[in-house]
């Protein structure tokens, strides 16, 4: 989503070159579920340049996309290498969520995990304004709601919200992020370099820290979506990024 301009090839190269170990196709520009030869290509593309897939970006709102939508993205994240789906949590925020709007998002979720699982992958909600995700607490809720396993969730800073109500939001739902989306907008969507809220992303690593499952940093809305900051920018998250324990099998 970073450099929509850029091939997939071409972005693959430069990402691999700014020392980014992982990366988040999306299904909107880059690899399109639709377009299988699309896909194969993405695919070889991200293992030439020494990169993984861990998730796919897809637009699937669950309440409100189809189905069958689910299964299309669901195949086309297998194609990519992906370990998991982002989807999102419906098209309304919680506040105006009806009863209905509700059940029908828990729907579509547990159908998507299903598929998902079928696939060995996994699910996880975008953690956005304007769906059933635009909380903490409504993530929880949400969670619990759909009862699977196979359901997780991403993180990005609240527009406009200060460092120490987000990183006290993350500390809440932080043992069910899997992903978190990096990016510094401040004030509003004012795109700023990542280091520019170096109180908040040294905040947000030292709670994720804390959790044993390694969660993915992805970085994203680089400033002027300018290909030639990304090395700054990467240099910027590898510092933040909190590196993930030492297995049992590494200590040998």
């Amino acid at each position: 989503m970073t450099f929509r301009q850029l091939t997939a090839r071409r972005l693959a190269e430069r990402a691999a070159r700014a020392g980014l170990e992982v990366i988040e196709w999306g299904a909107d520009v880059h690899a399109p579920p639709s377009e299988p030869n699309v896909l194969t290509d993405v695919a070889a593309a991200t293992e030439q340049h020494g990169l993984r897939c861990h998730s796919y970006g897809s637009y699937f709102r669950a309440g409100a996309s189809p189905d069958s939508e689910a299964v299309d993205i669901v195949r086309a994240a297998a194609v990519l290498g992906a370990t998991r789906v982002r989807v999102w949590a419906g098209a309304v925020g919680t506040a105006d969520a009806s009863v209905a709007d509700t059940a029908l998002v828990v729907r579509g979720l547990r159908r998507a995990v299903e598929v998902a699982t079928d696939h060995g992958l996994e699910i996880a909600t975008e953690f956005h304004a304007g769906t059933l995700a635009d909380s903490p607490e409504s993530v929880l809720h949400l969670i619990e709601a759909v009862d699977r396993p196979g359901l997780a969730s991403y993180w990005q800073p609240p527009v406009g919200m200060g460092d120490d109500e987000a990183v006290a939001g993350l500390a809440l739902m932080a043992d069910h992020v899997v992903a978190l989306h990096a990016f510094s907008w401040w004030p509003g969507q004012e795109r700023r370099p990542l280091a520019e809220r170096d109180r908040l992303w040294r905040a947000v690593a030292e709670v994720l820290t804390q959790r044993e499952r390694d969660i993915d940093w992805l970085l994203e809305f680089v400033p002027g979506d300018d290909p030639a900051s990304l090395a700054r920018e990467a240099r910027s998250l590898r510092f933040f990024r909190p590196q993930a324990a030492p297995s049992r099998e590494d200590d040998r």
